[in-house]
């Protein structure tokens, strides 16, 4: 599957920083009138030793939550680890694994950040406006923002707040377990967002694309 890059990747931060600057203002917050019937997961591993990013993603169908296609792909980062920056580093070889897949998602989770952003664009937010595709952000920890701790069962959620708007939800995906921070990146809104995730977990506290896309990452990582 091609993907039109439509910008560079090996930039300075300033440069990085213009960029983000740009793609804000292409992010939609709307939702798509038909429900996805392929959901991706996407993940990224790196590996120190080798200085080898691992980009794994796995297409599920929607319904059954079962893997139909799984693309993966390593490359050496062209931008150095820069806080708030991680797309530069990940976005490359997410887009060259994306370009392996023959089957088109219709939504993509990714484990990162959506709007839940220092400058409103993360990881899903990011490739979500170059794939052009409905795409979610559900990270393991907080980046930006303020949120009060939600009950402990599942479908617990608290609002993420950014300078008194809201950017996303706190979510408690399985009872007693960890949160997600869980945040549109485009294409959809927060309370469908949610909604996509918790309709894909599968009793684990990561929904079932992101789960699948990391270990697979994990294993192409261990591979090499």
């Amino acid at each position: 599957m091609m993907v039109a890059e439509i910008h560079p990747w090996a930039v300075s931060v300033q440069d990085a920083f213009q960029i983000q600057k740009e793609l804000t203002r292409e992010l939609l917050f709307e939702d798509d009138t038909d429900d996805p019937a392929l959901i991706a997961g996407v993940d990224v591993a790196f590996s120190r030793a080798r200085d080898l990013l691992y980009a794994a993603i796995v297409v599920l169908d929607a319904e059954t939550m079962q893997p139909v296609e799984v693309a993966s792909a390593a490359q050496q980062p062209v931008f150095p680890y820069v806080p708030g920056l991680l797309t530069f580093r990940e976005g490359p070889v997410v887009l060259q694994a994306y370009e392996k897949l023959k089957l088109e998602p219709d939504l993509v989770m990714f484990d990162g950040q959506g709007i839940a952003h220092p400058r409103g664009l993360g990881l899903a937010a990011h490739m979500g406006v170059l794939l052009d595709k409905p795409s979610i952000g559900c990270a393991k920890s907080r980046l930006v923002g303020e949120f009060k701790e939600p009950k402990q069962k599942r479908g617990a959620m608290r609002t993420l707040s950014l300078h008194r708007k809201k950017v996303g939800v706190v979510l408690r995906t399985k009872d007693n377990t960890k949160p997600l921070f869980v945040s549109p990146g485009h294409r959809i809104t927060v309370e469908t967002a949610v909604k996509r995730v918790l309709e894909a977990g599968r009793g684990y506290r990561l929904p079932e694309p992101t789960r699948l896309a990391h270990h697979e990452a994990a294993r192409a990582k261990r591979a090499r």
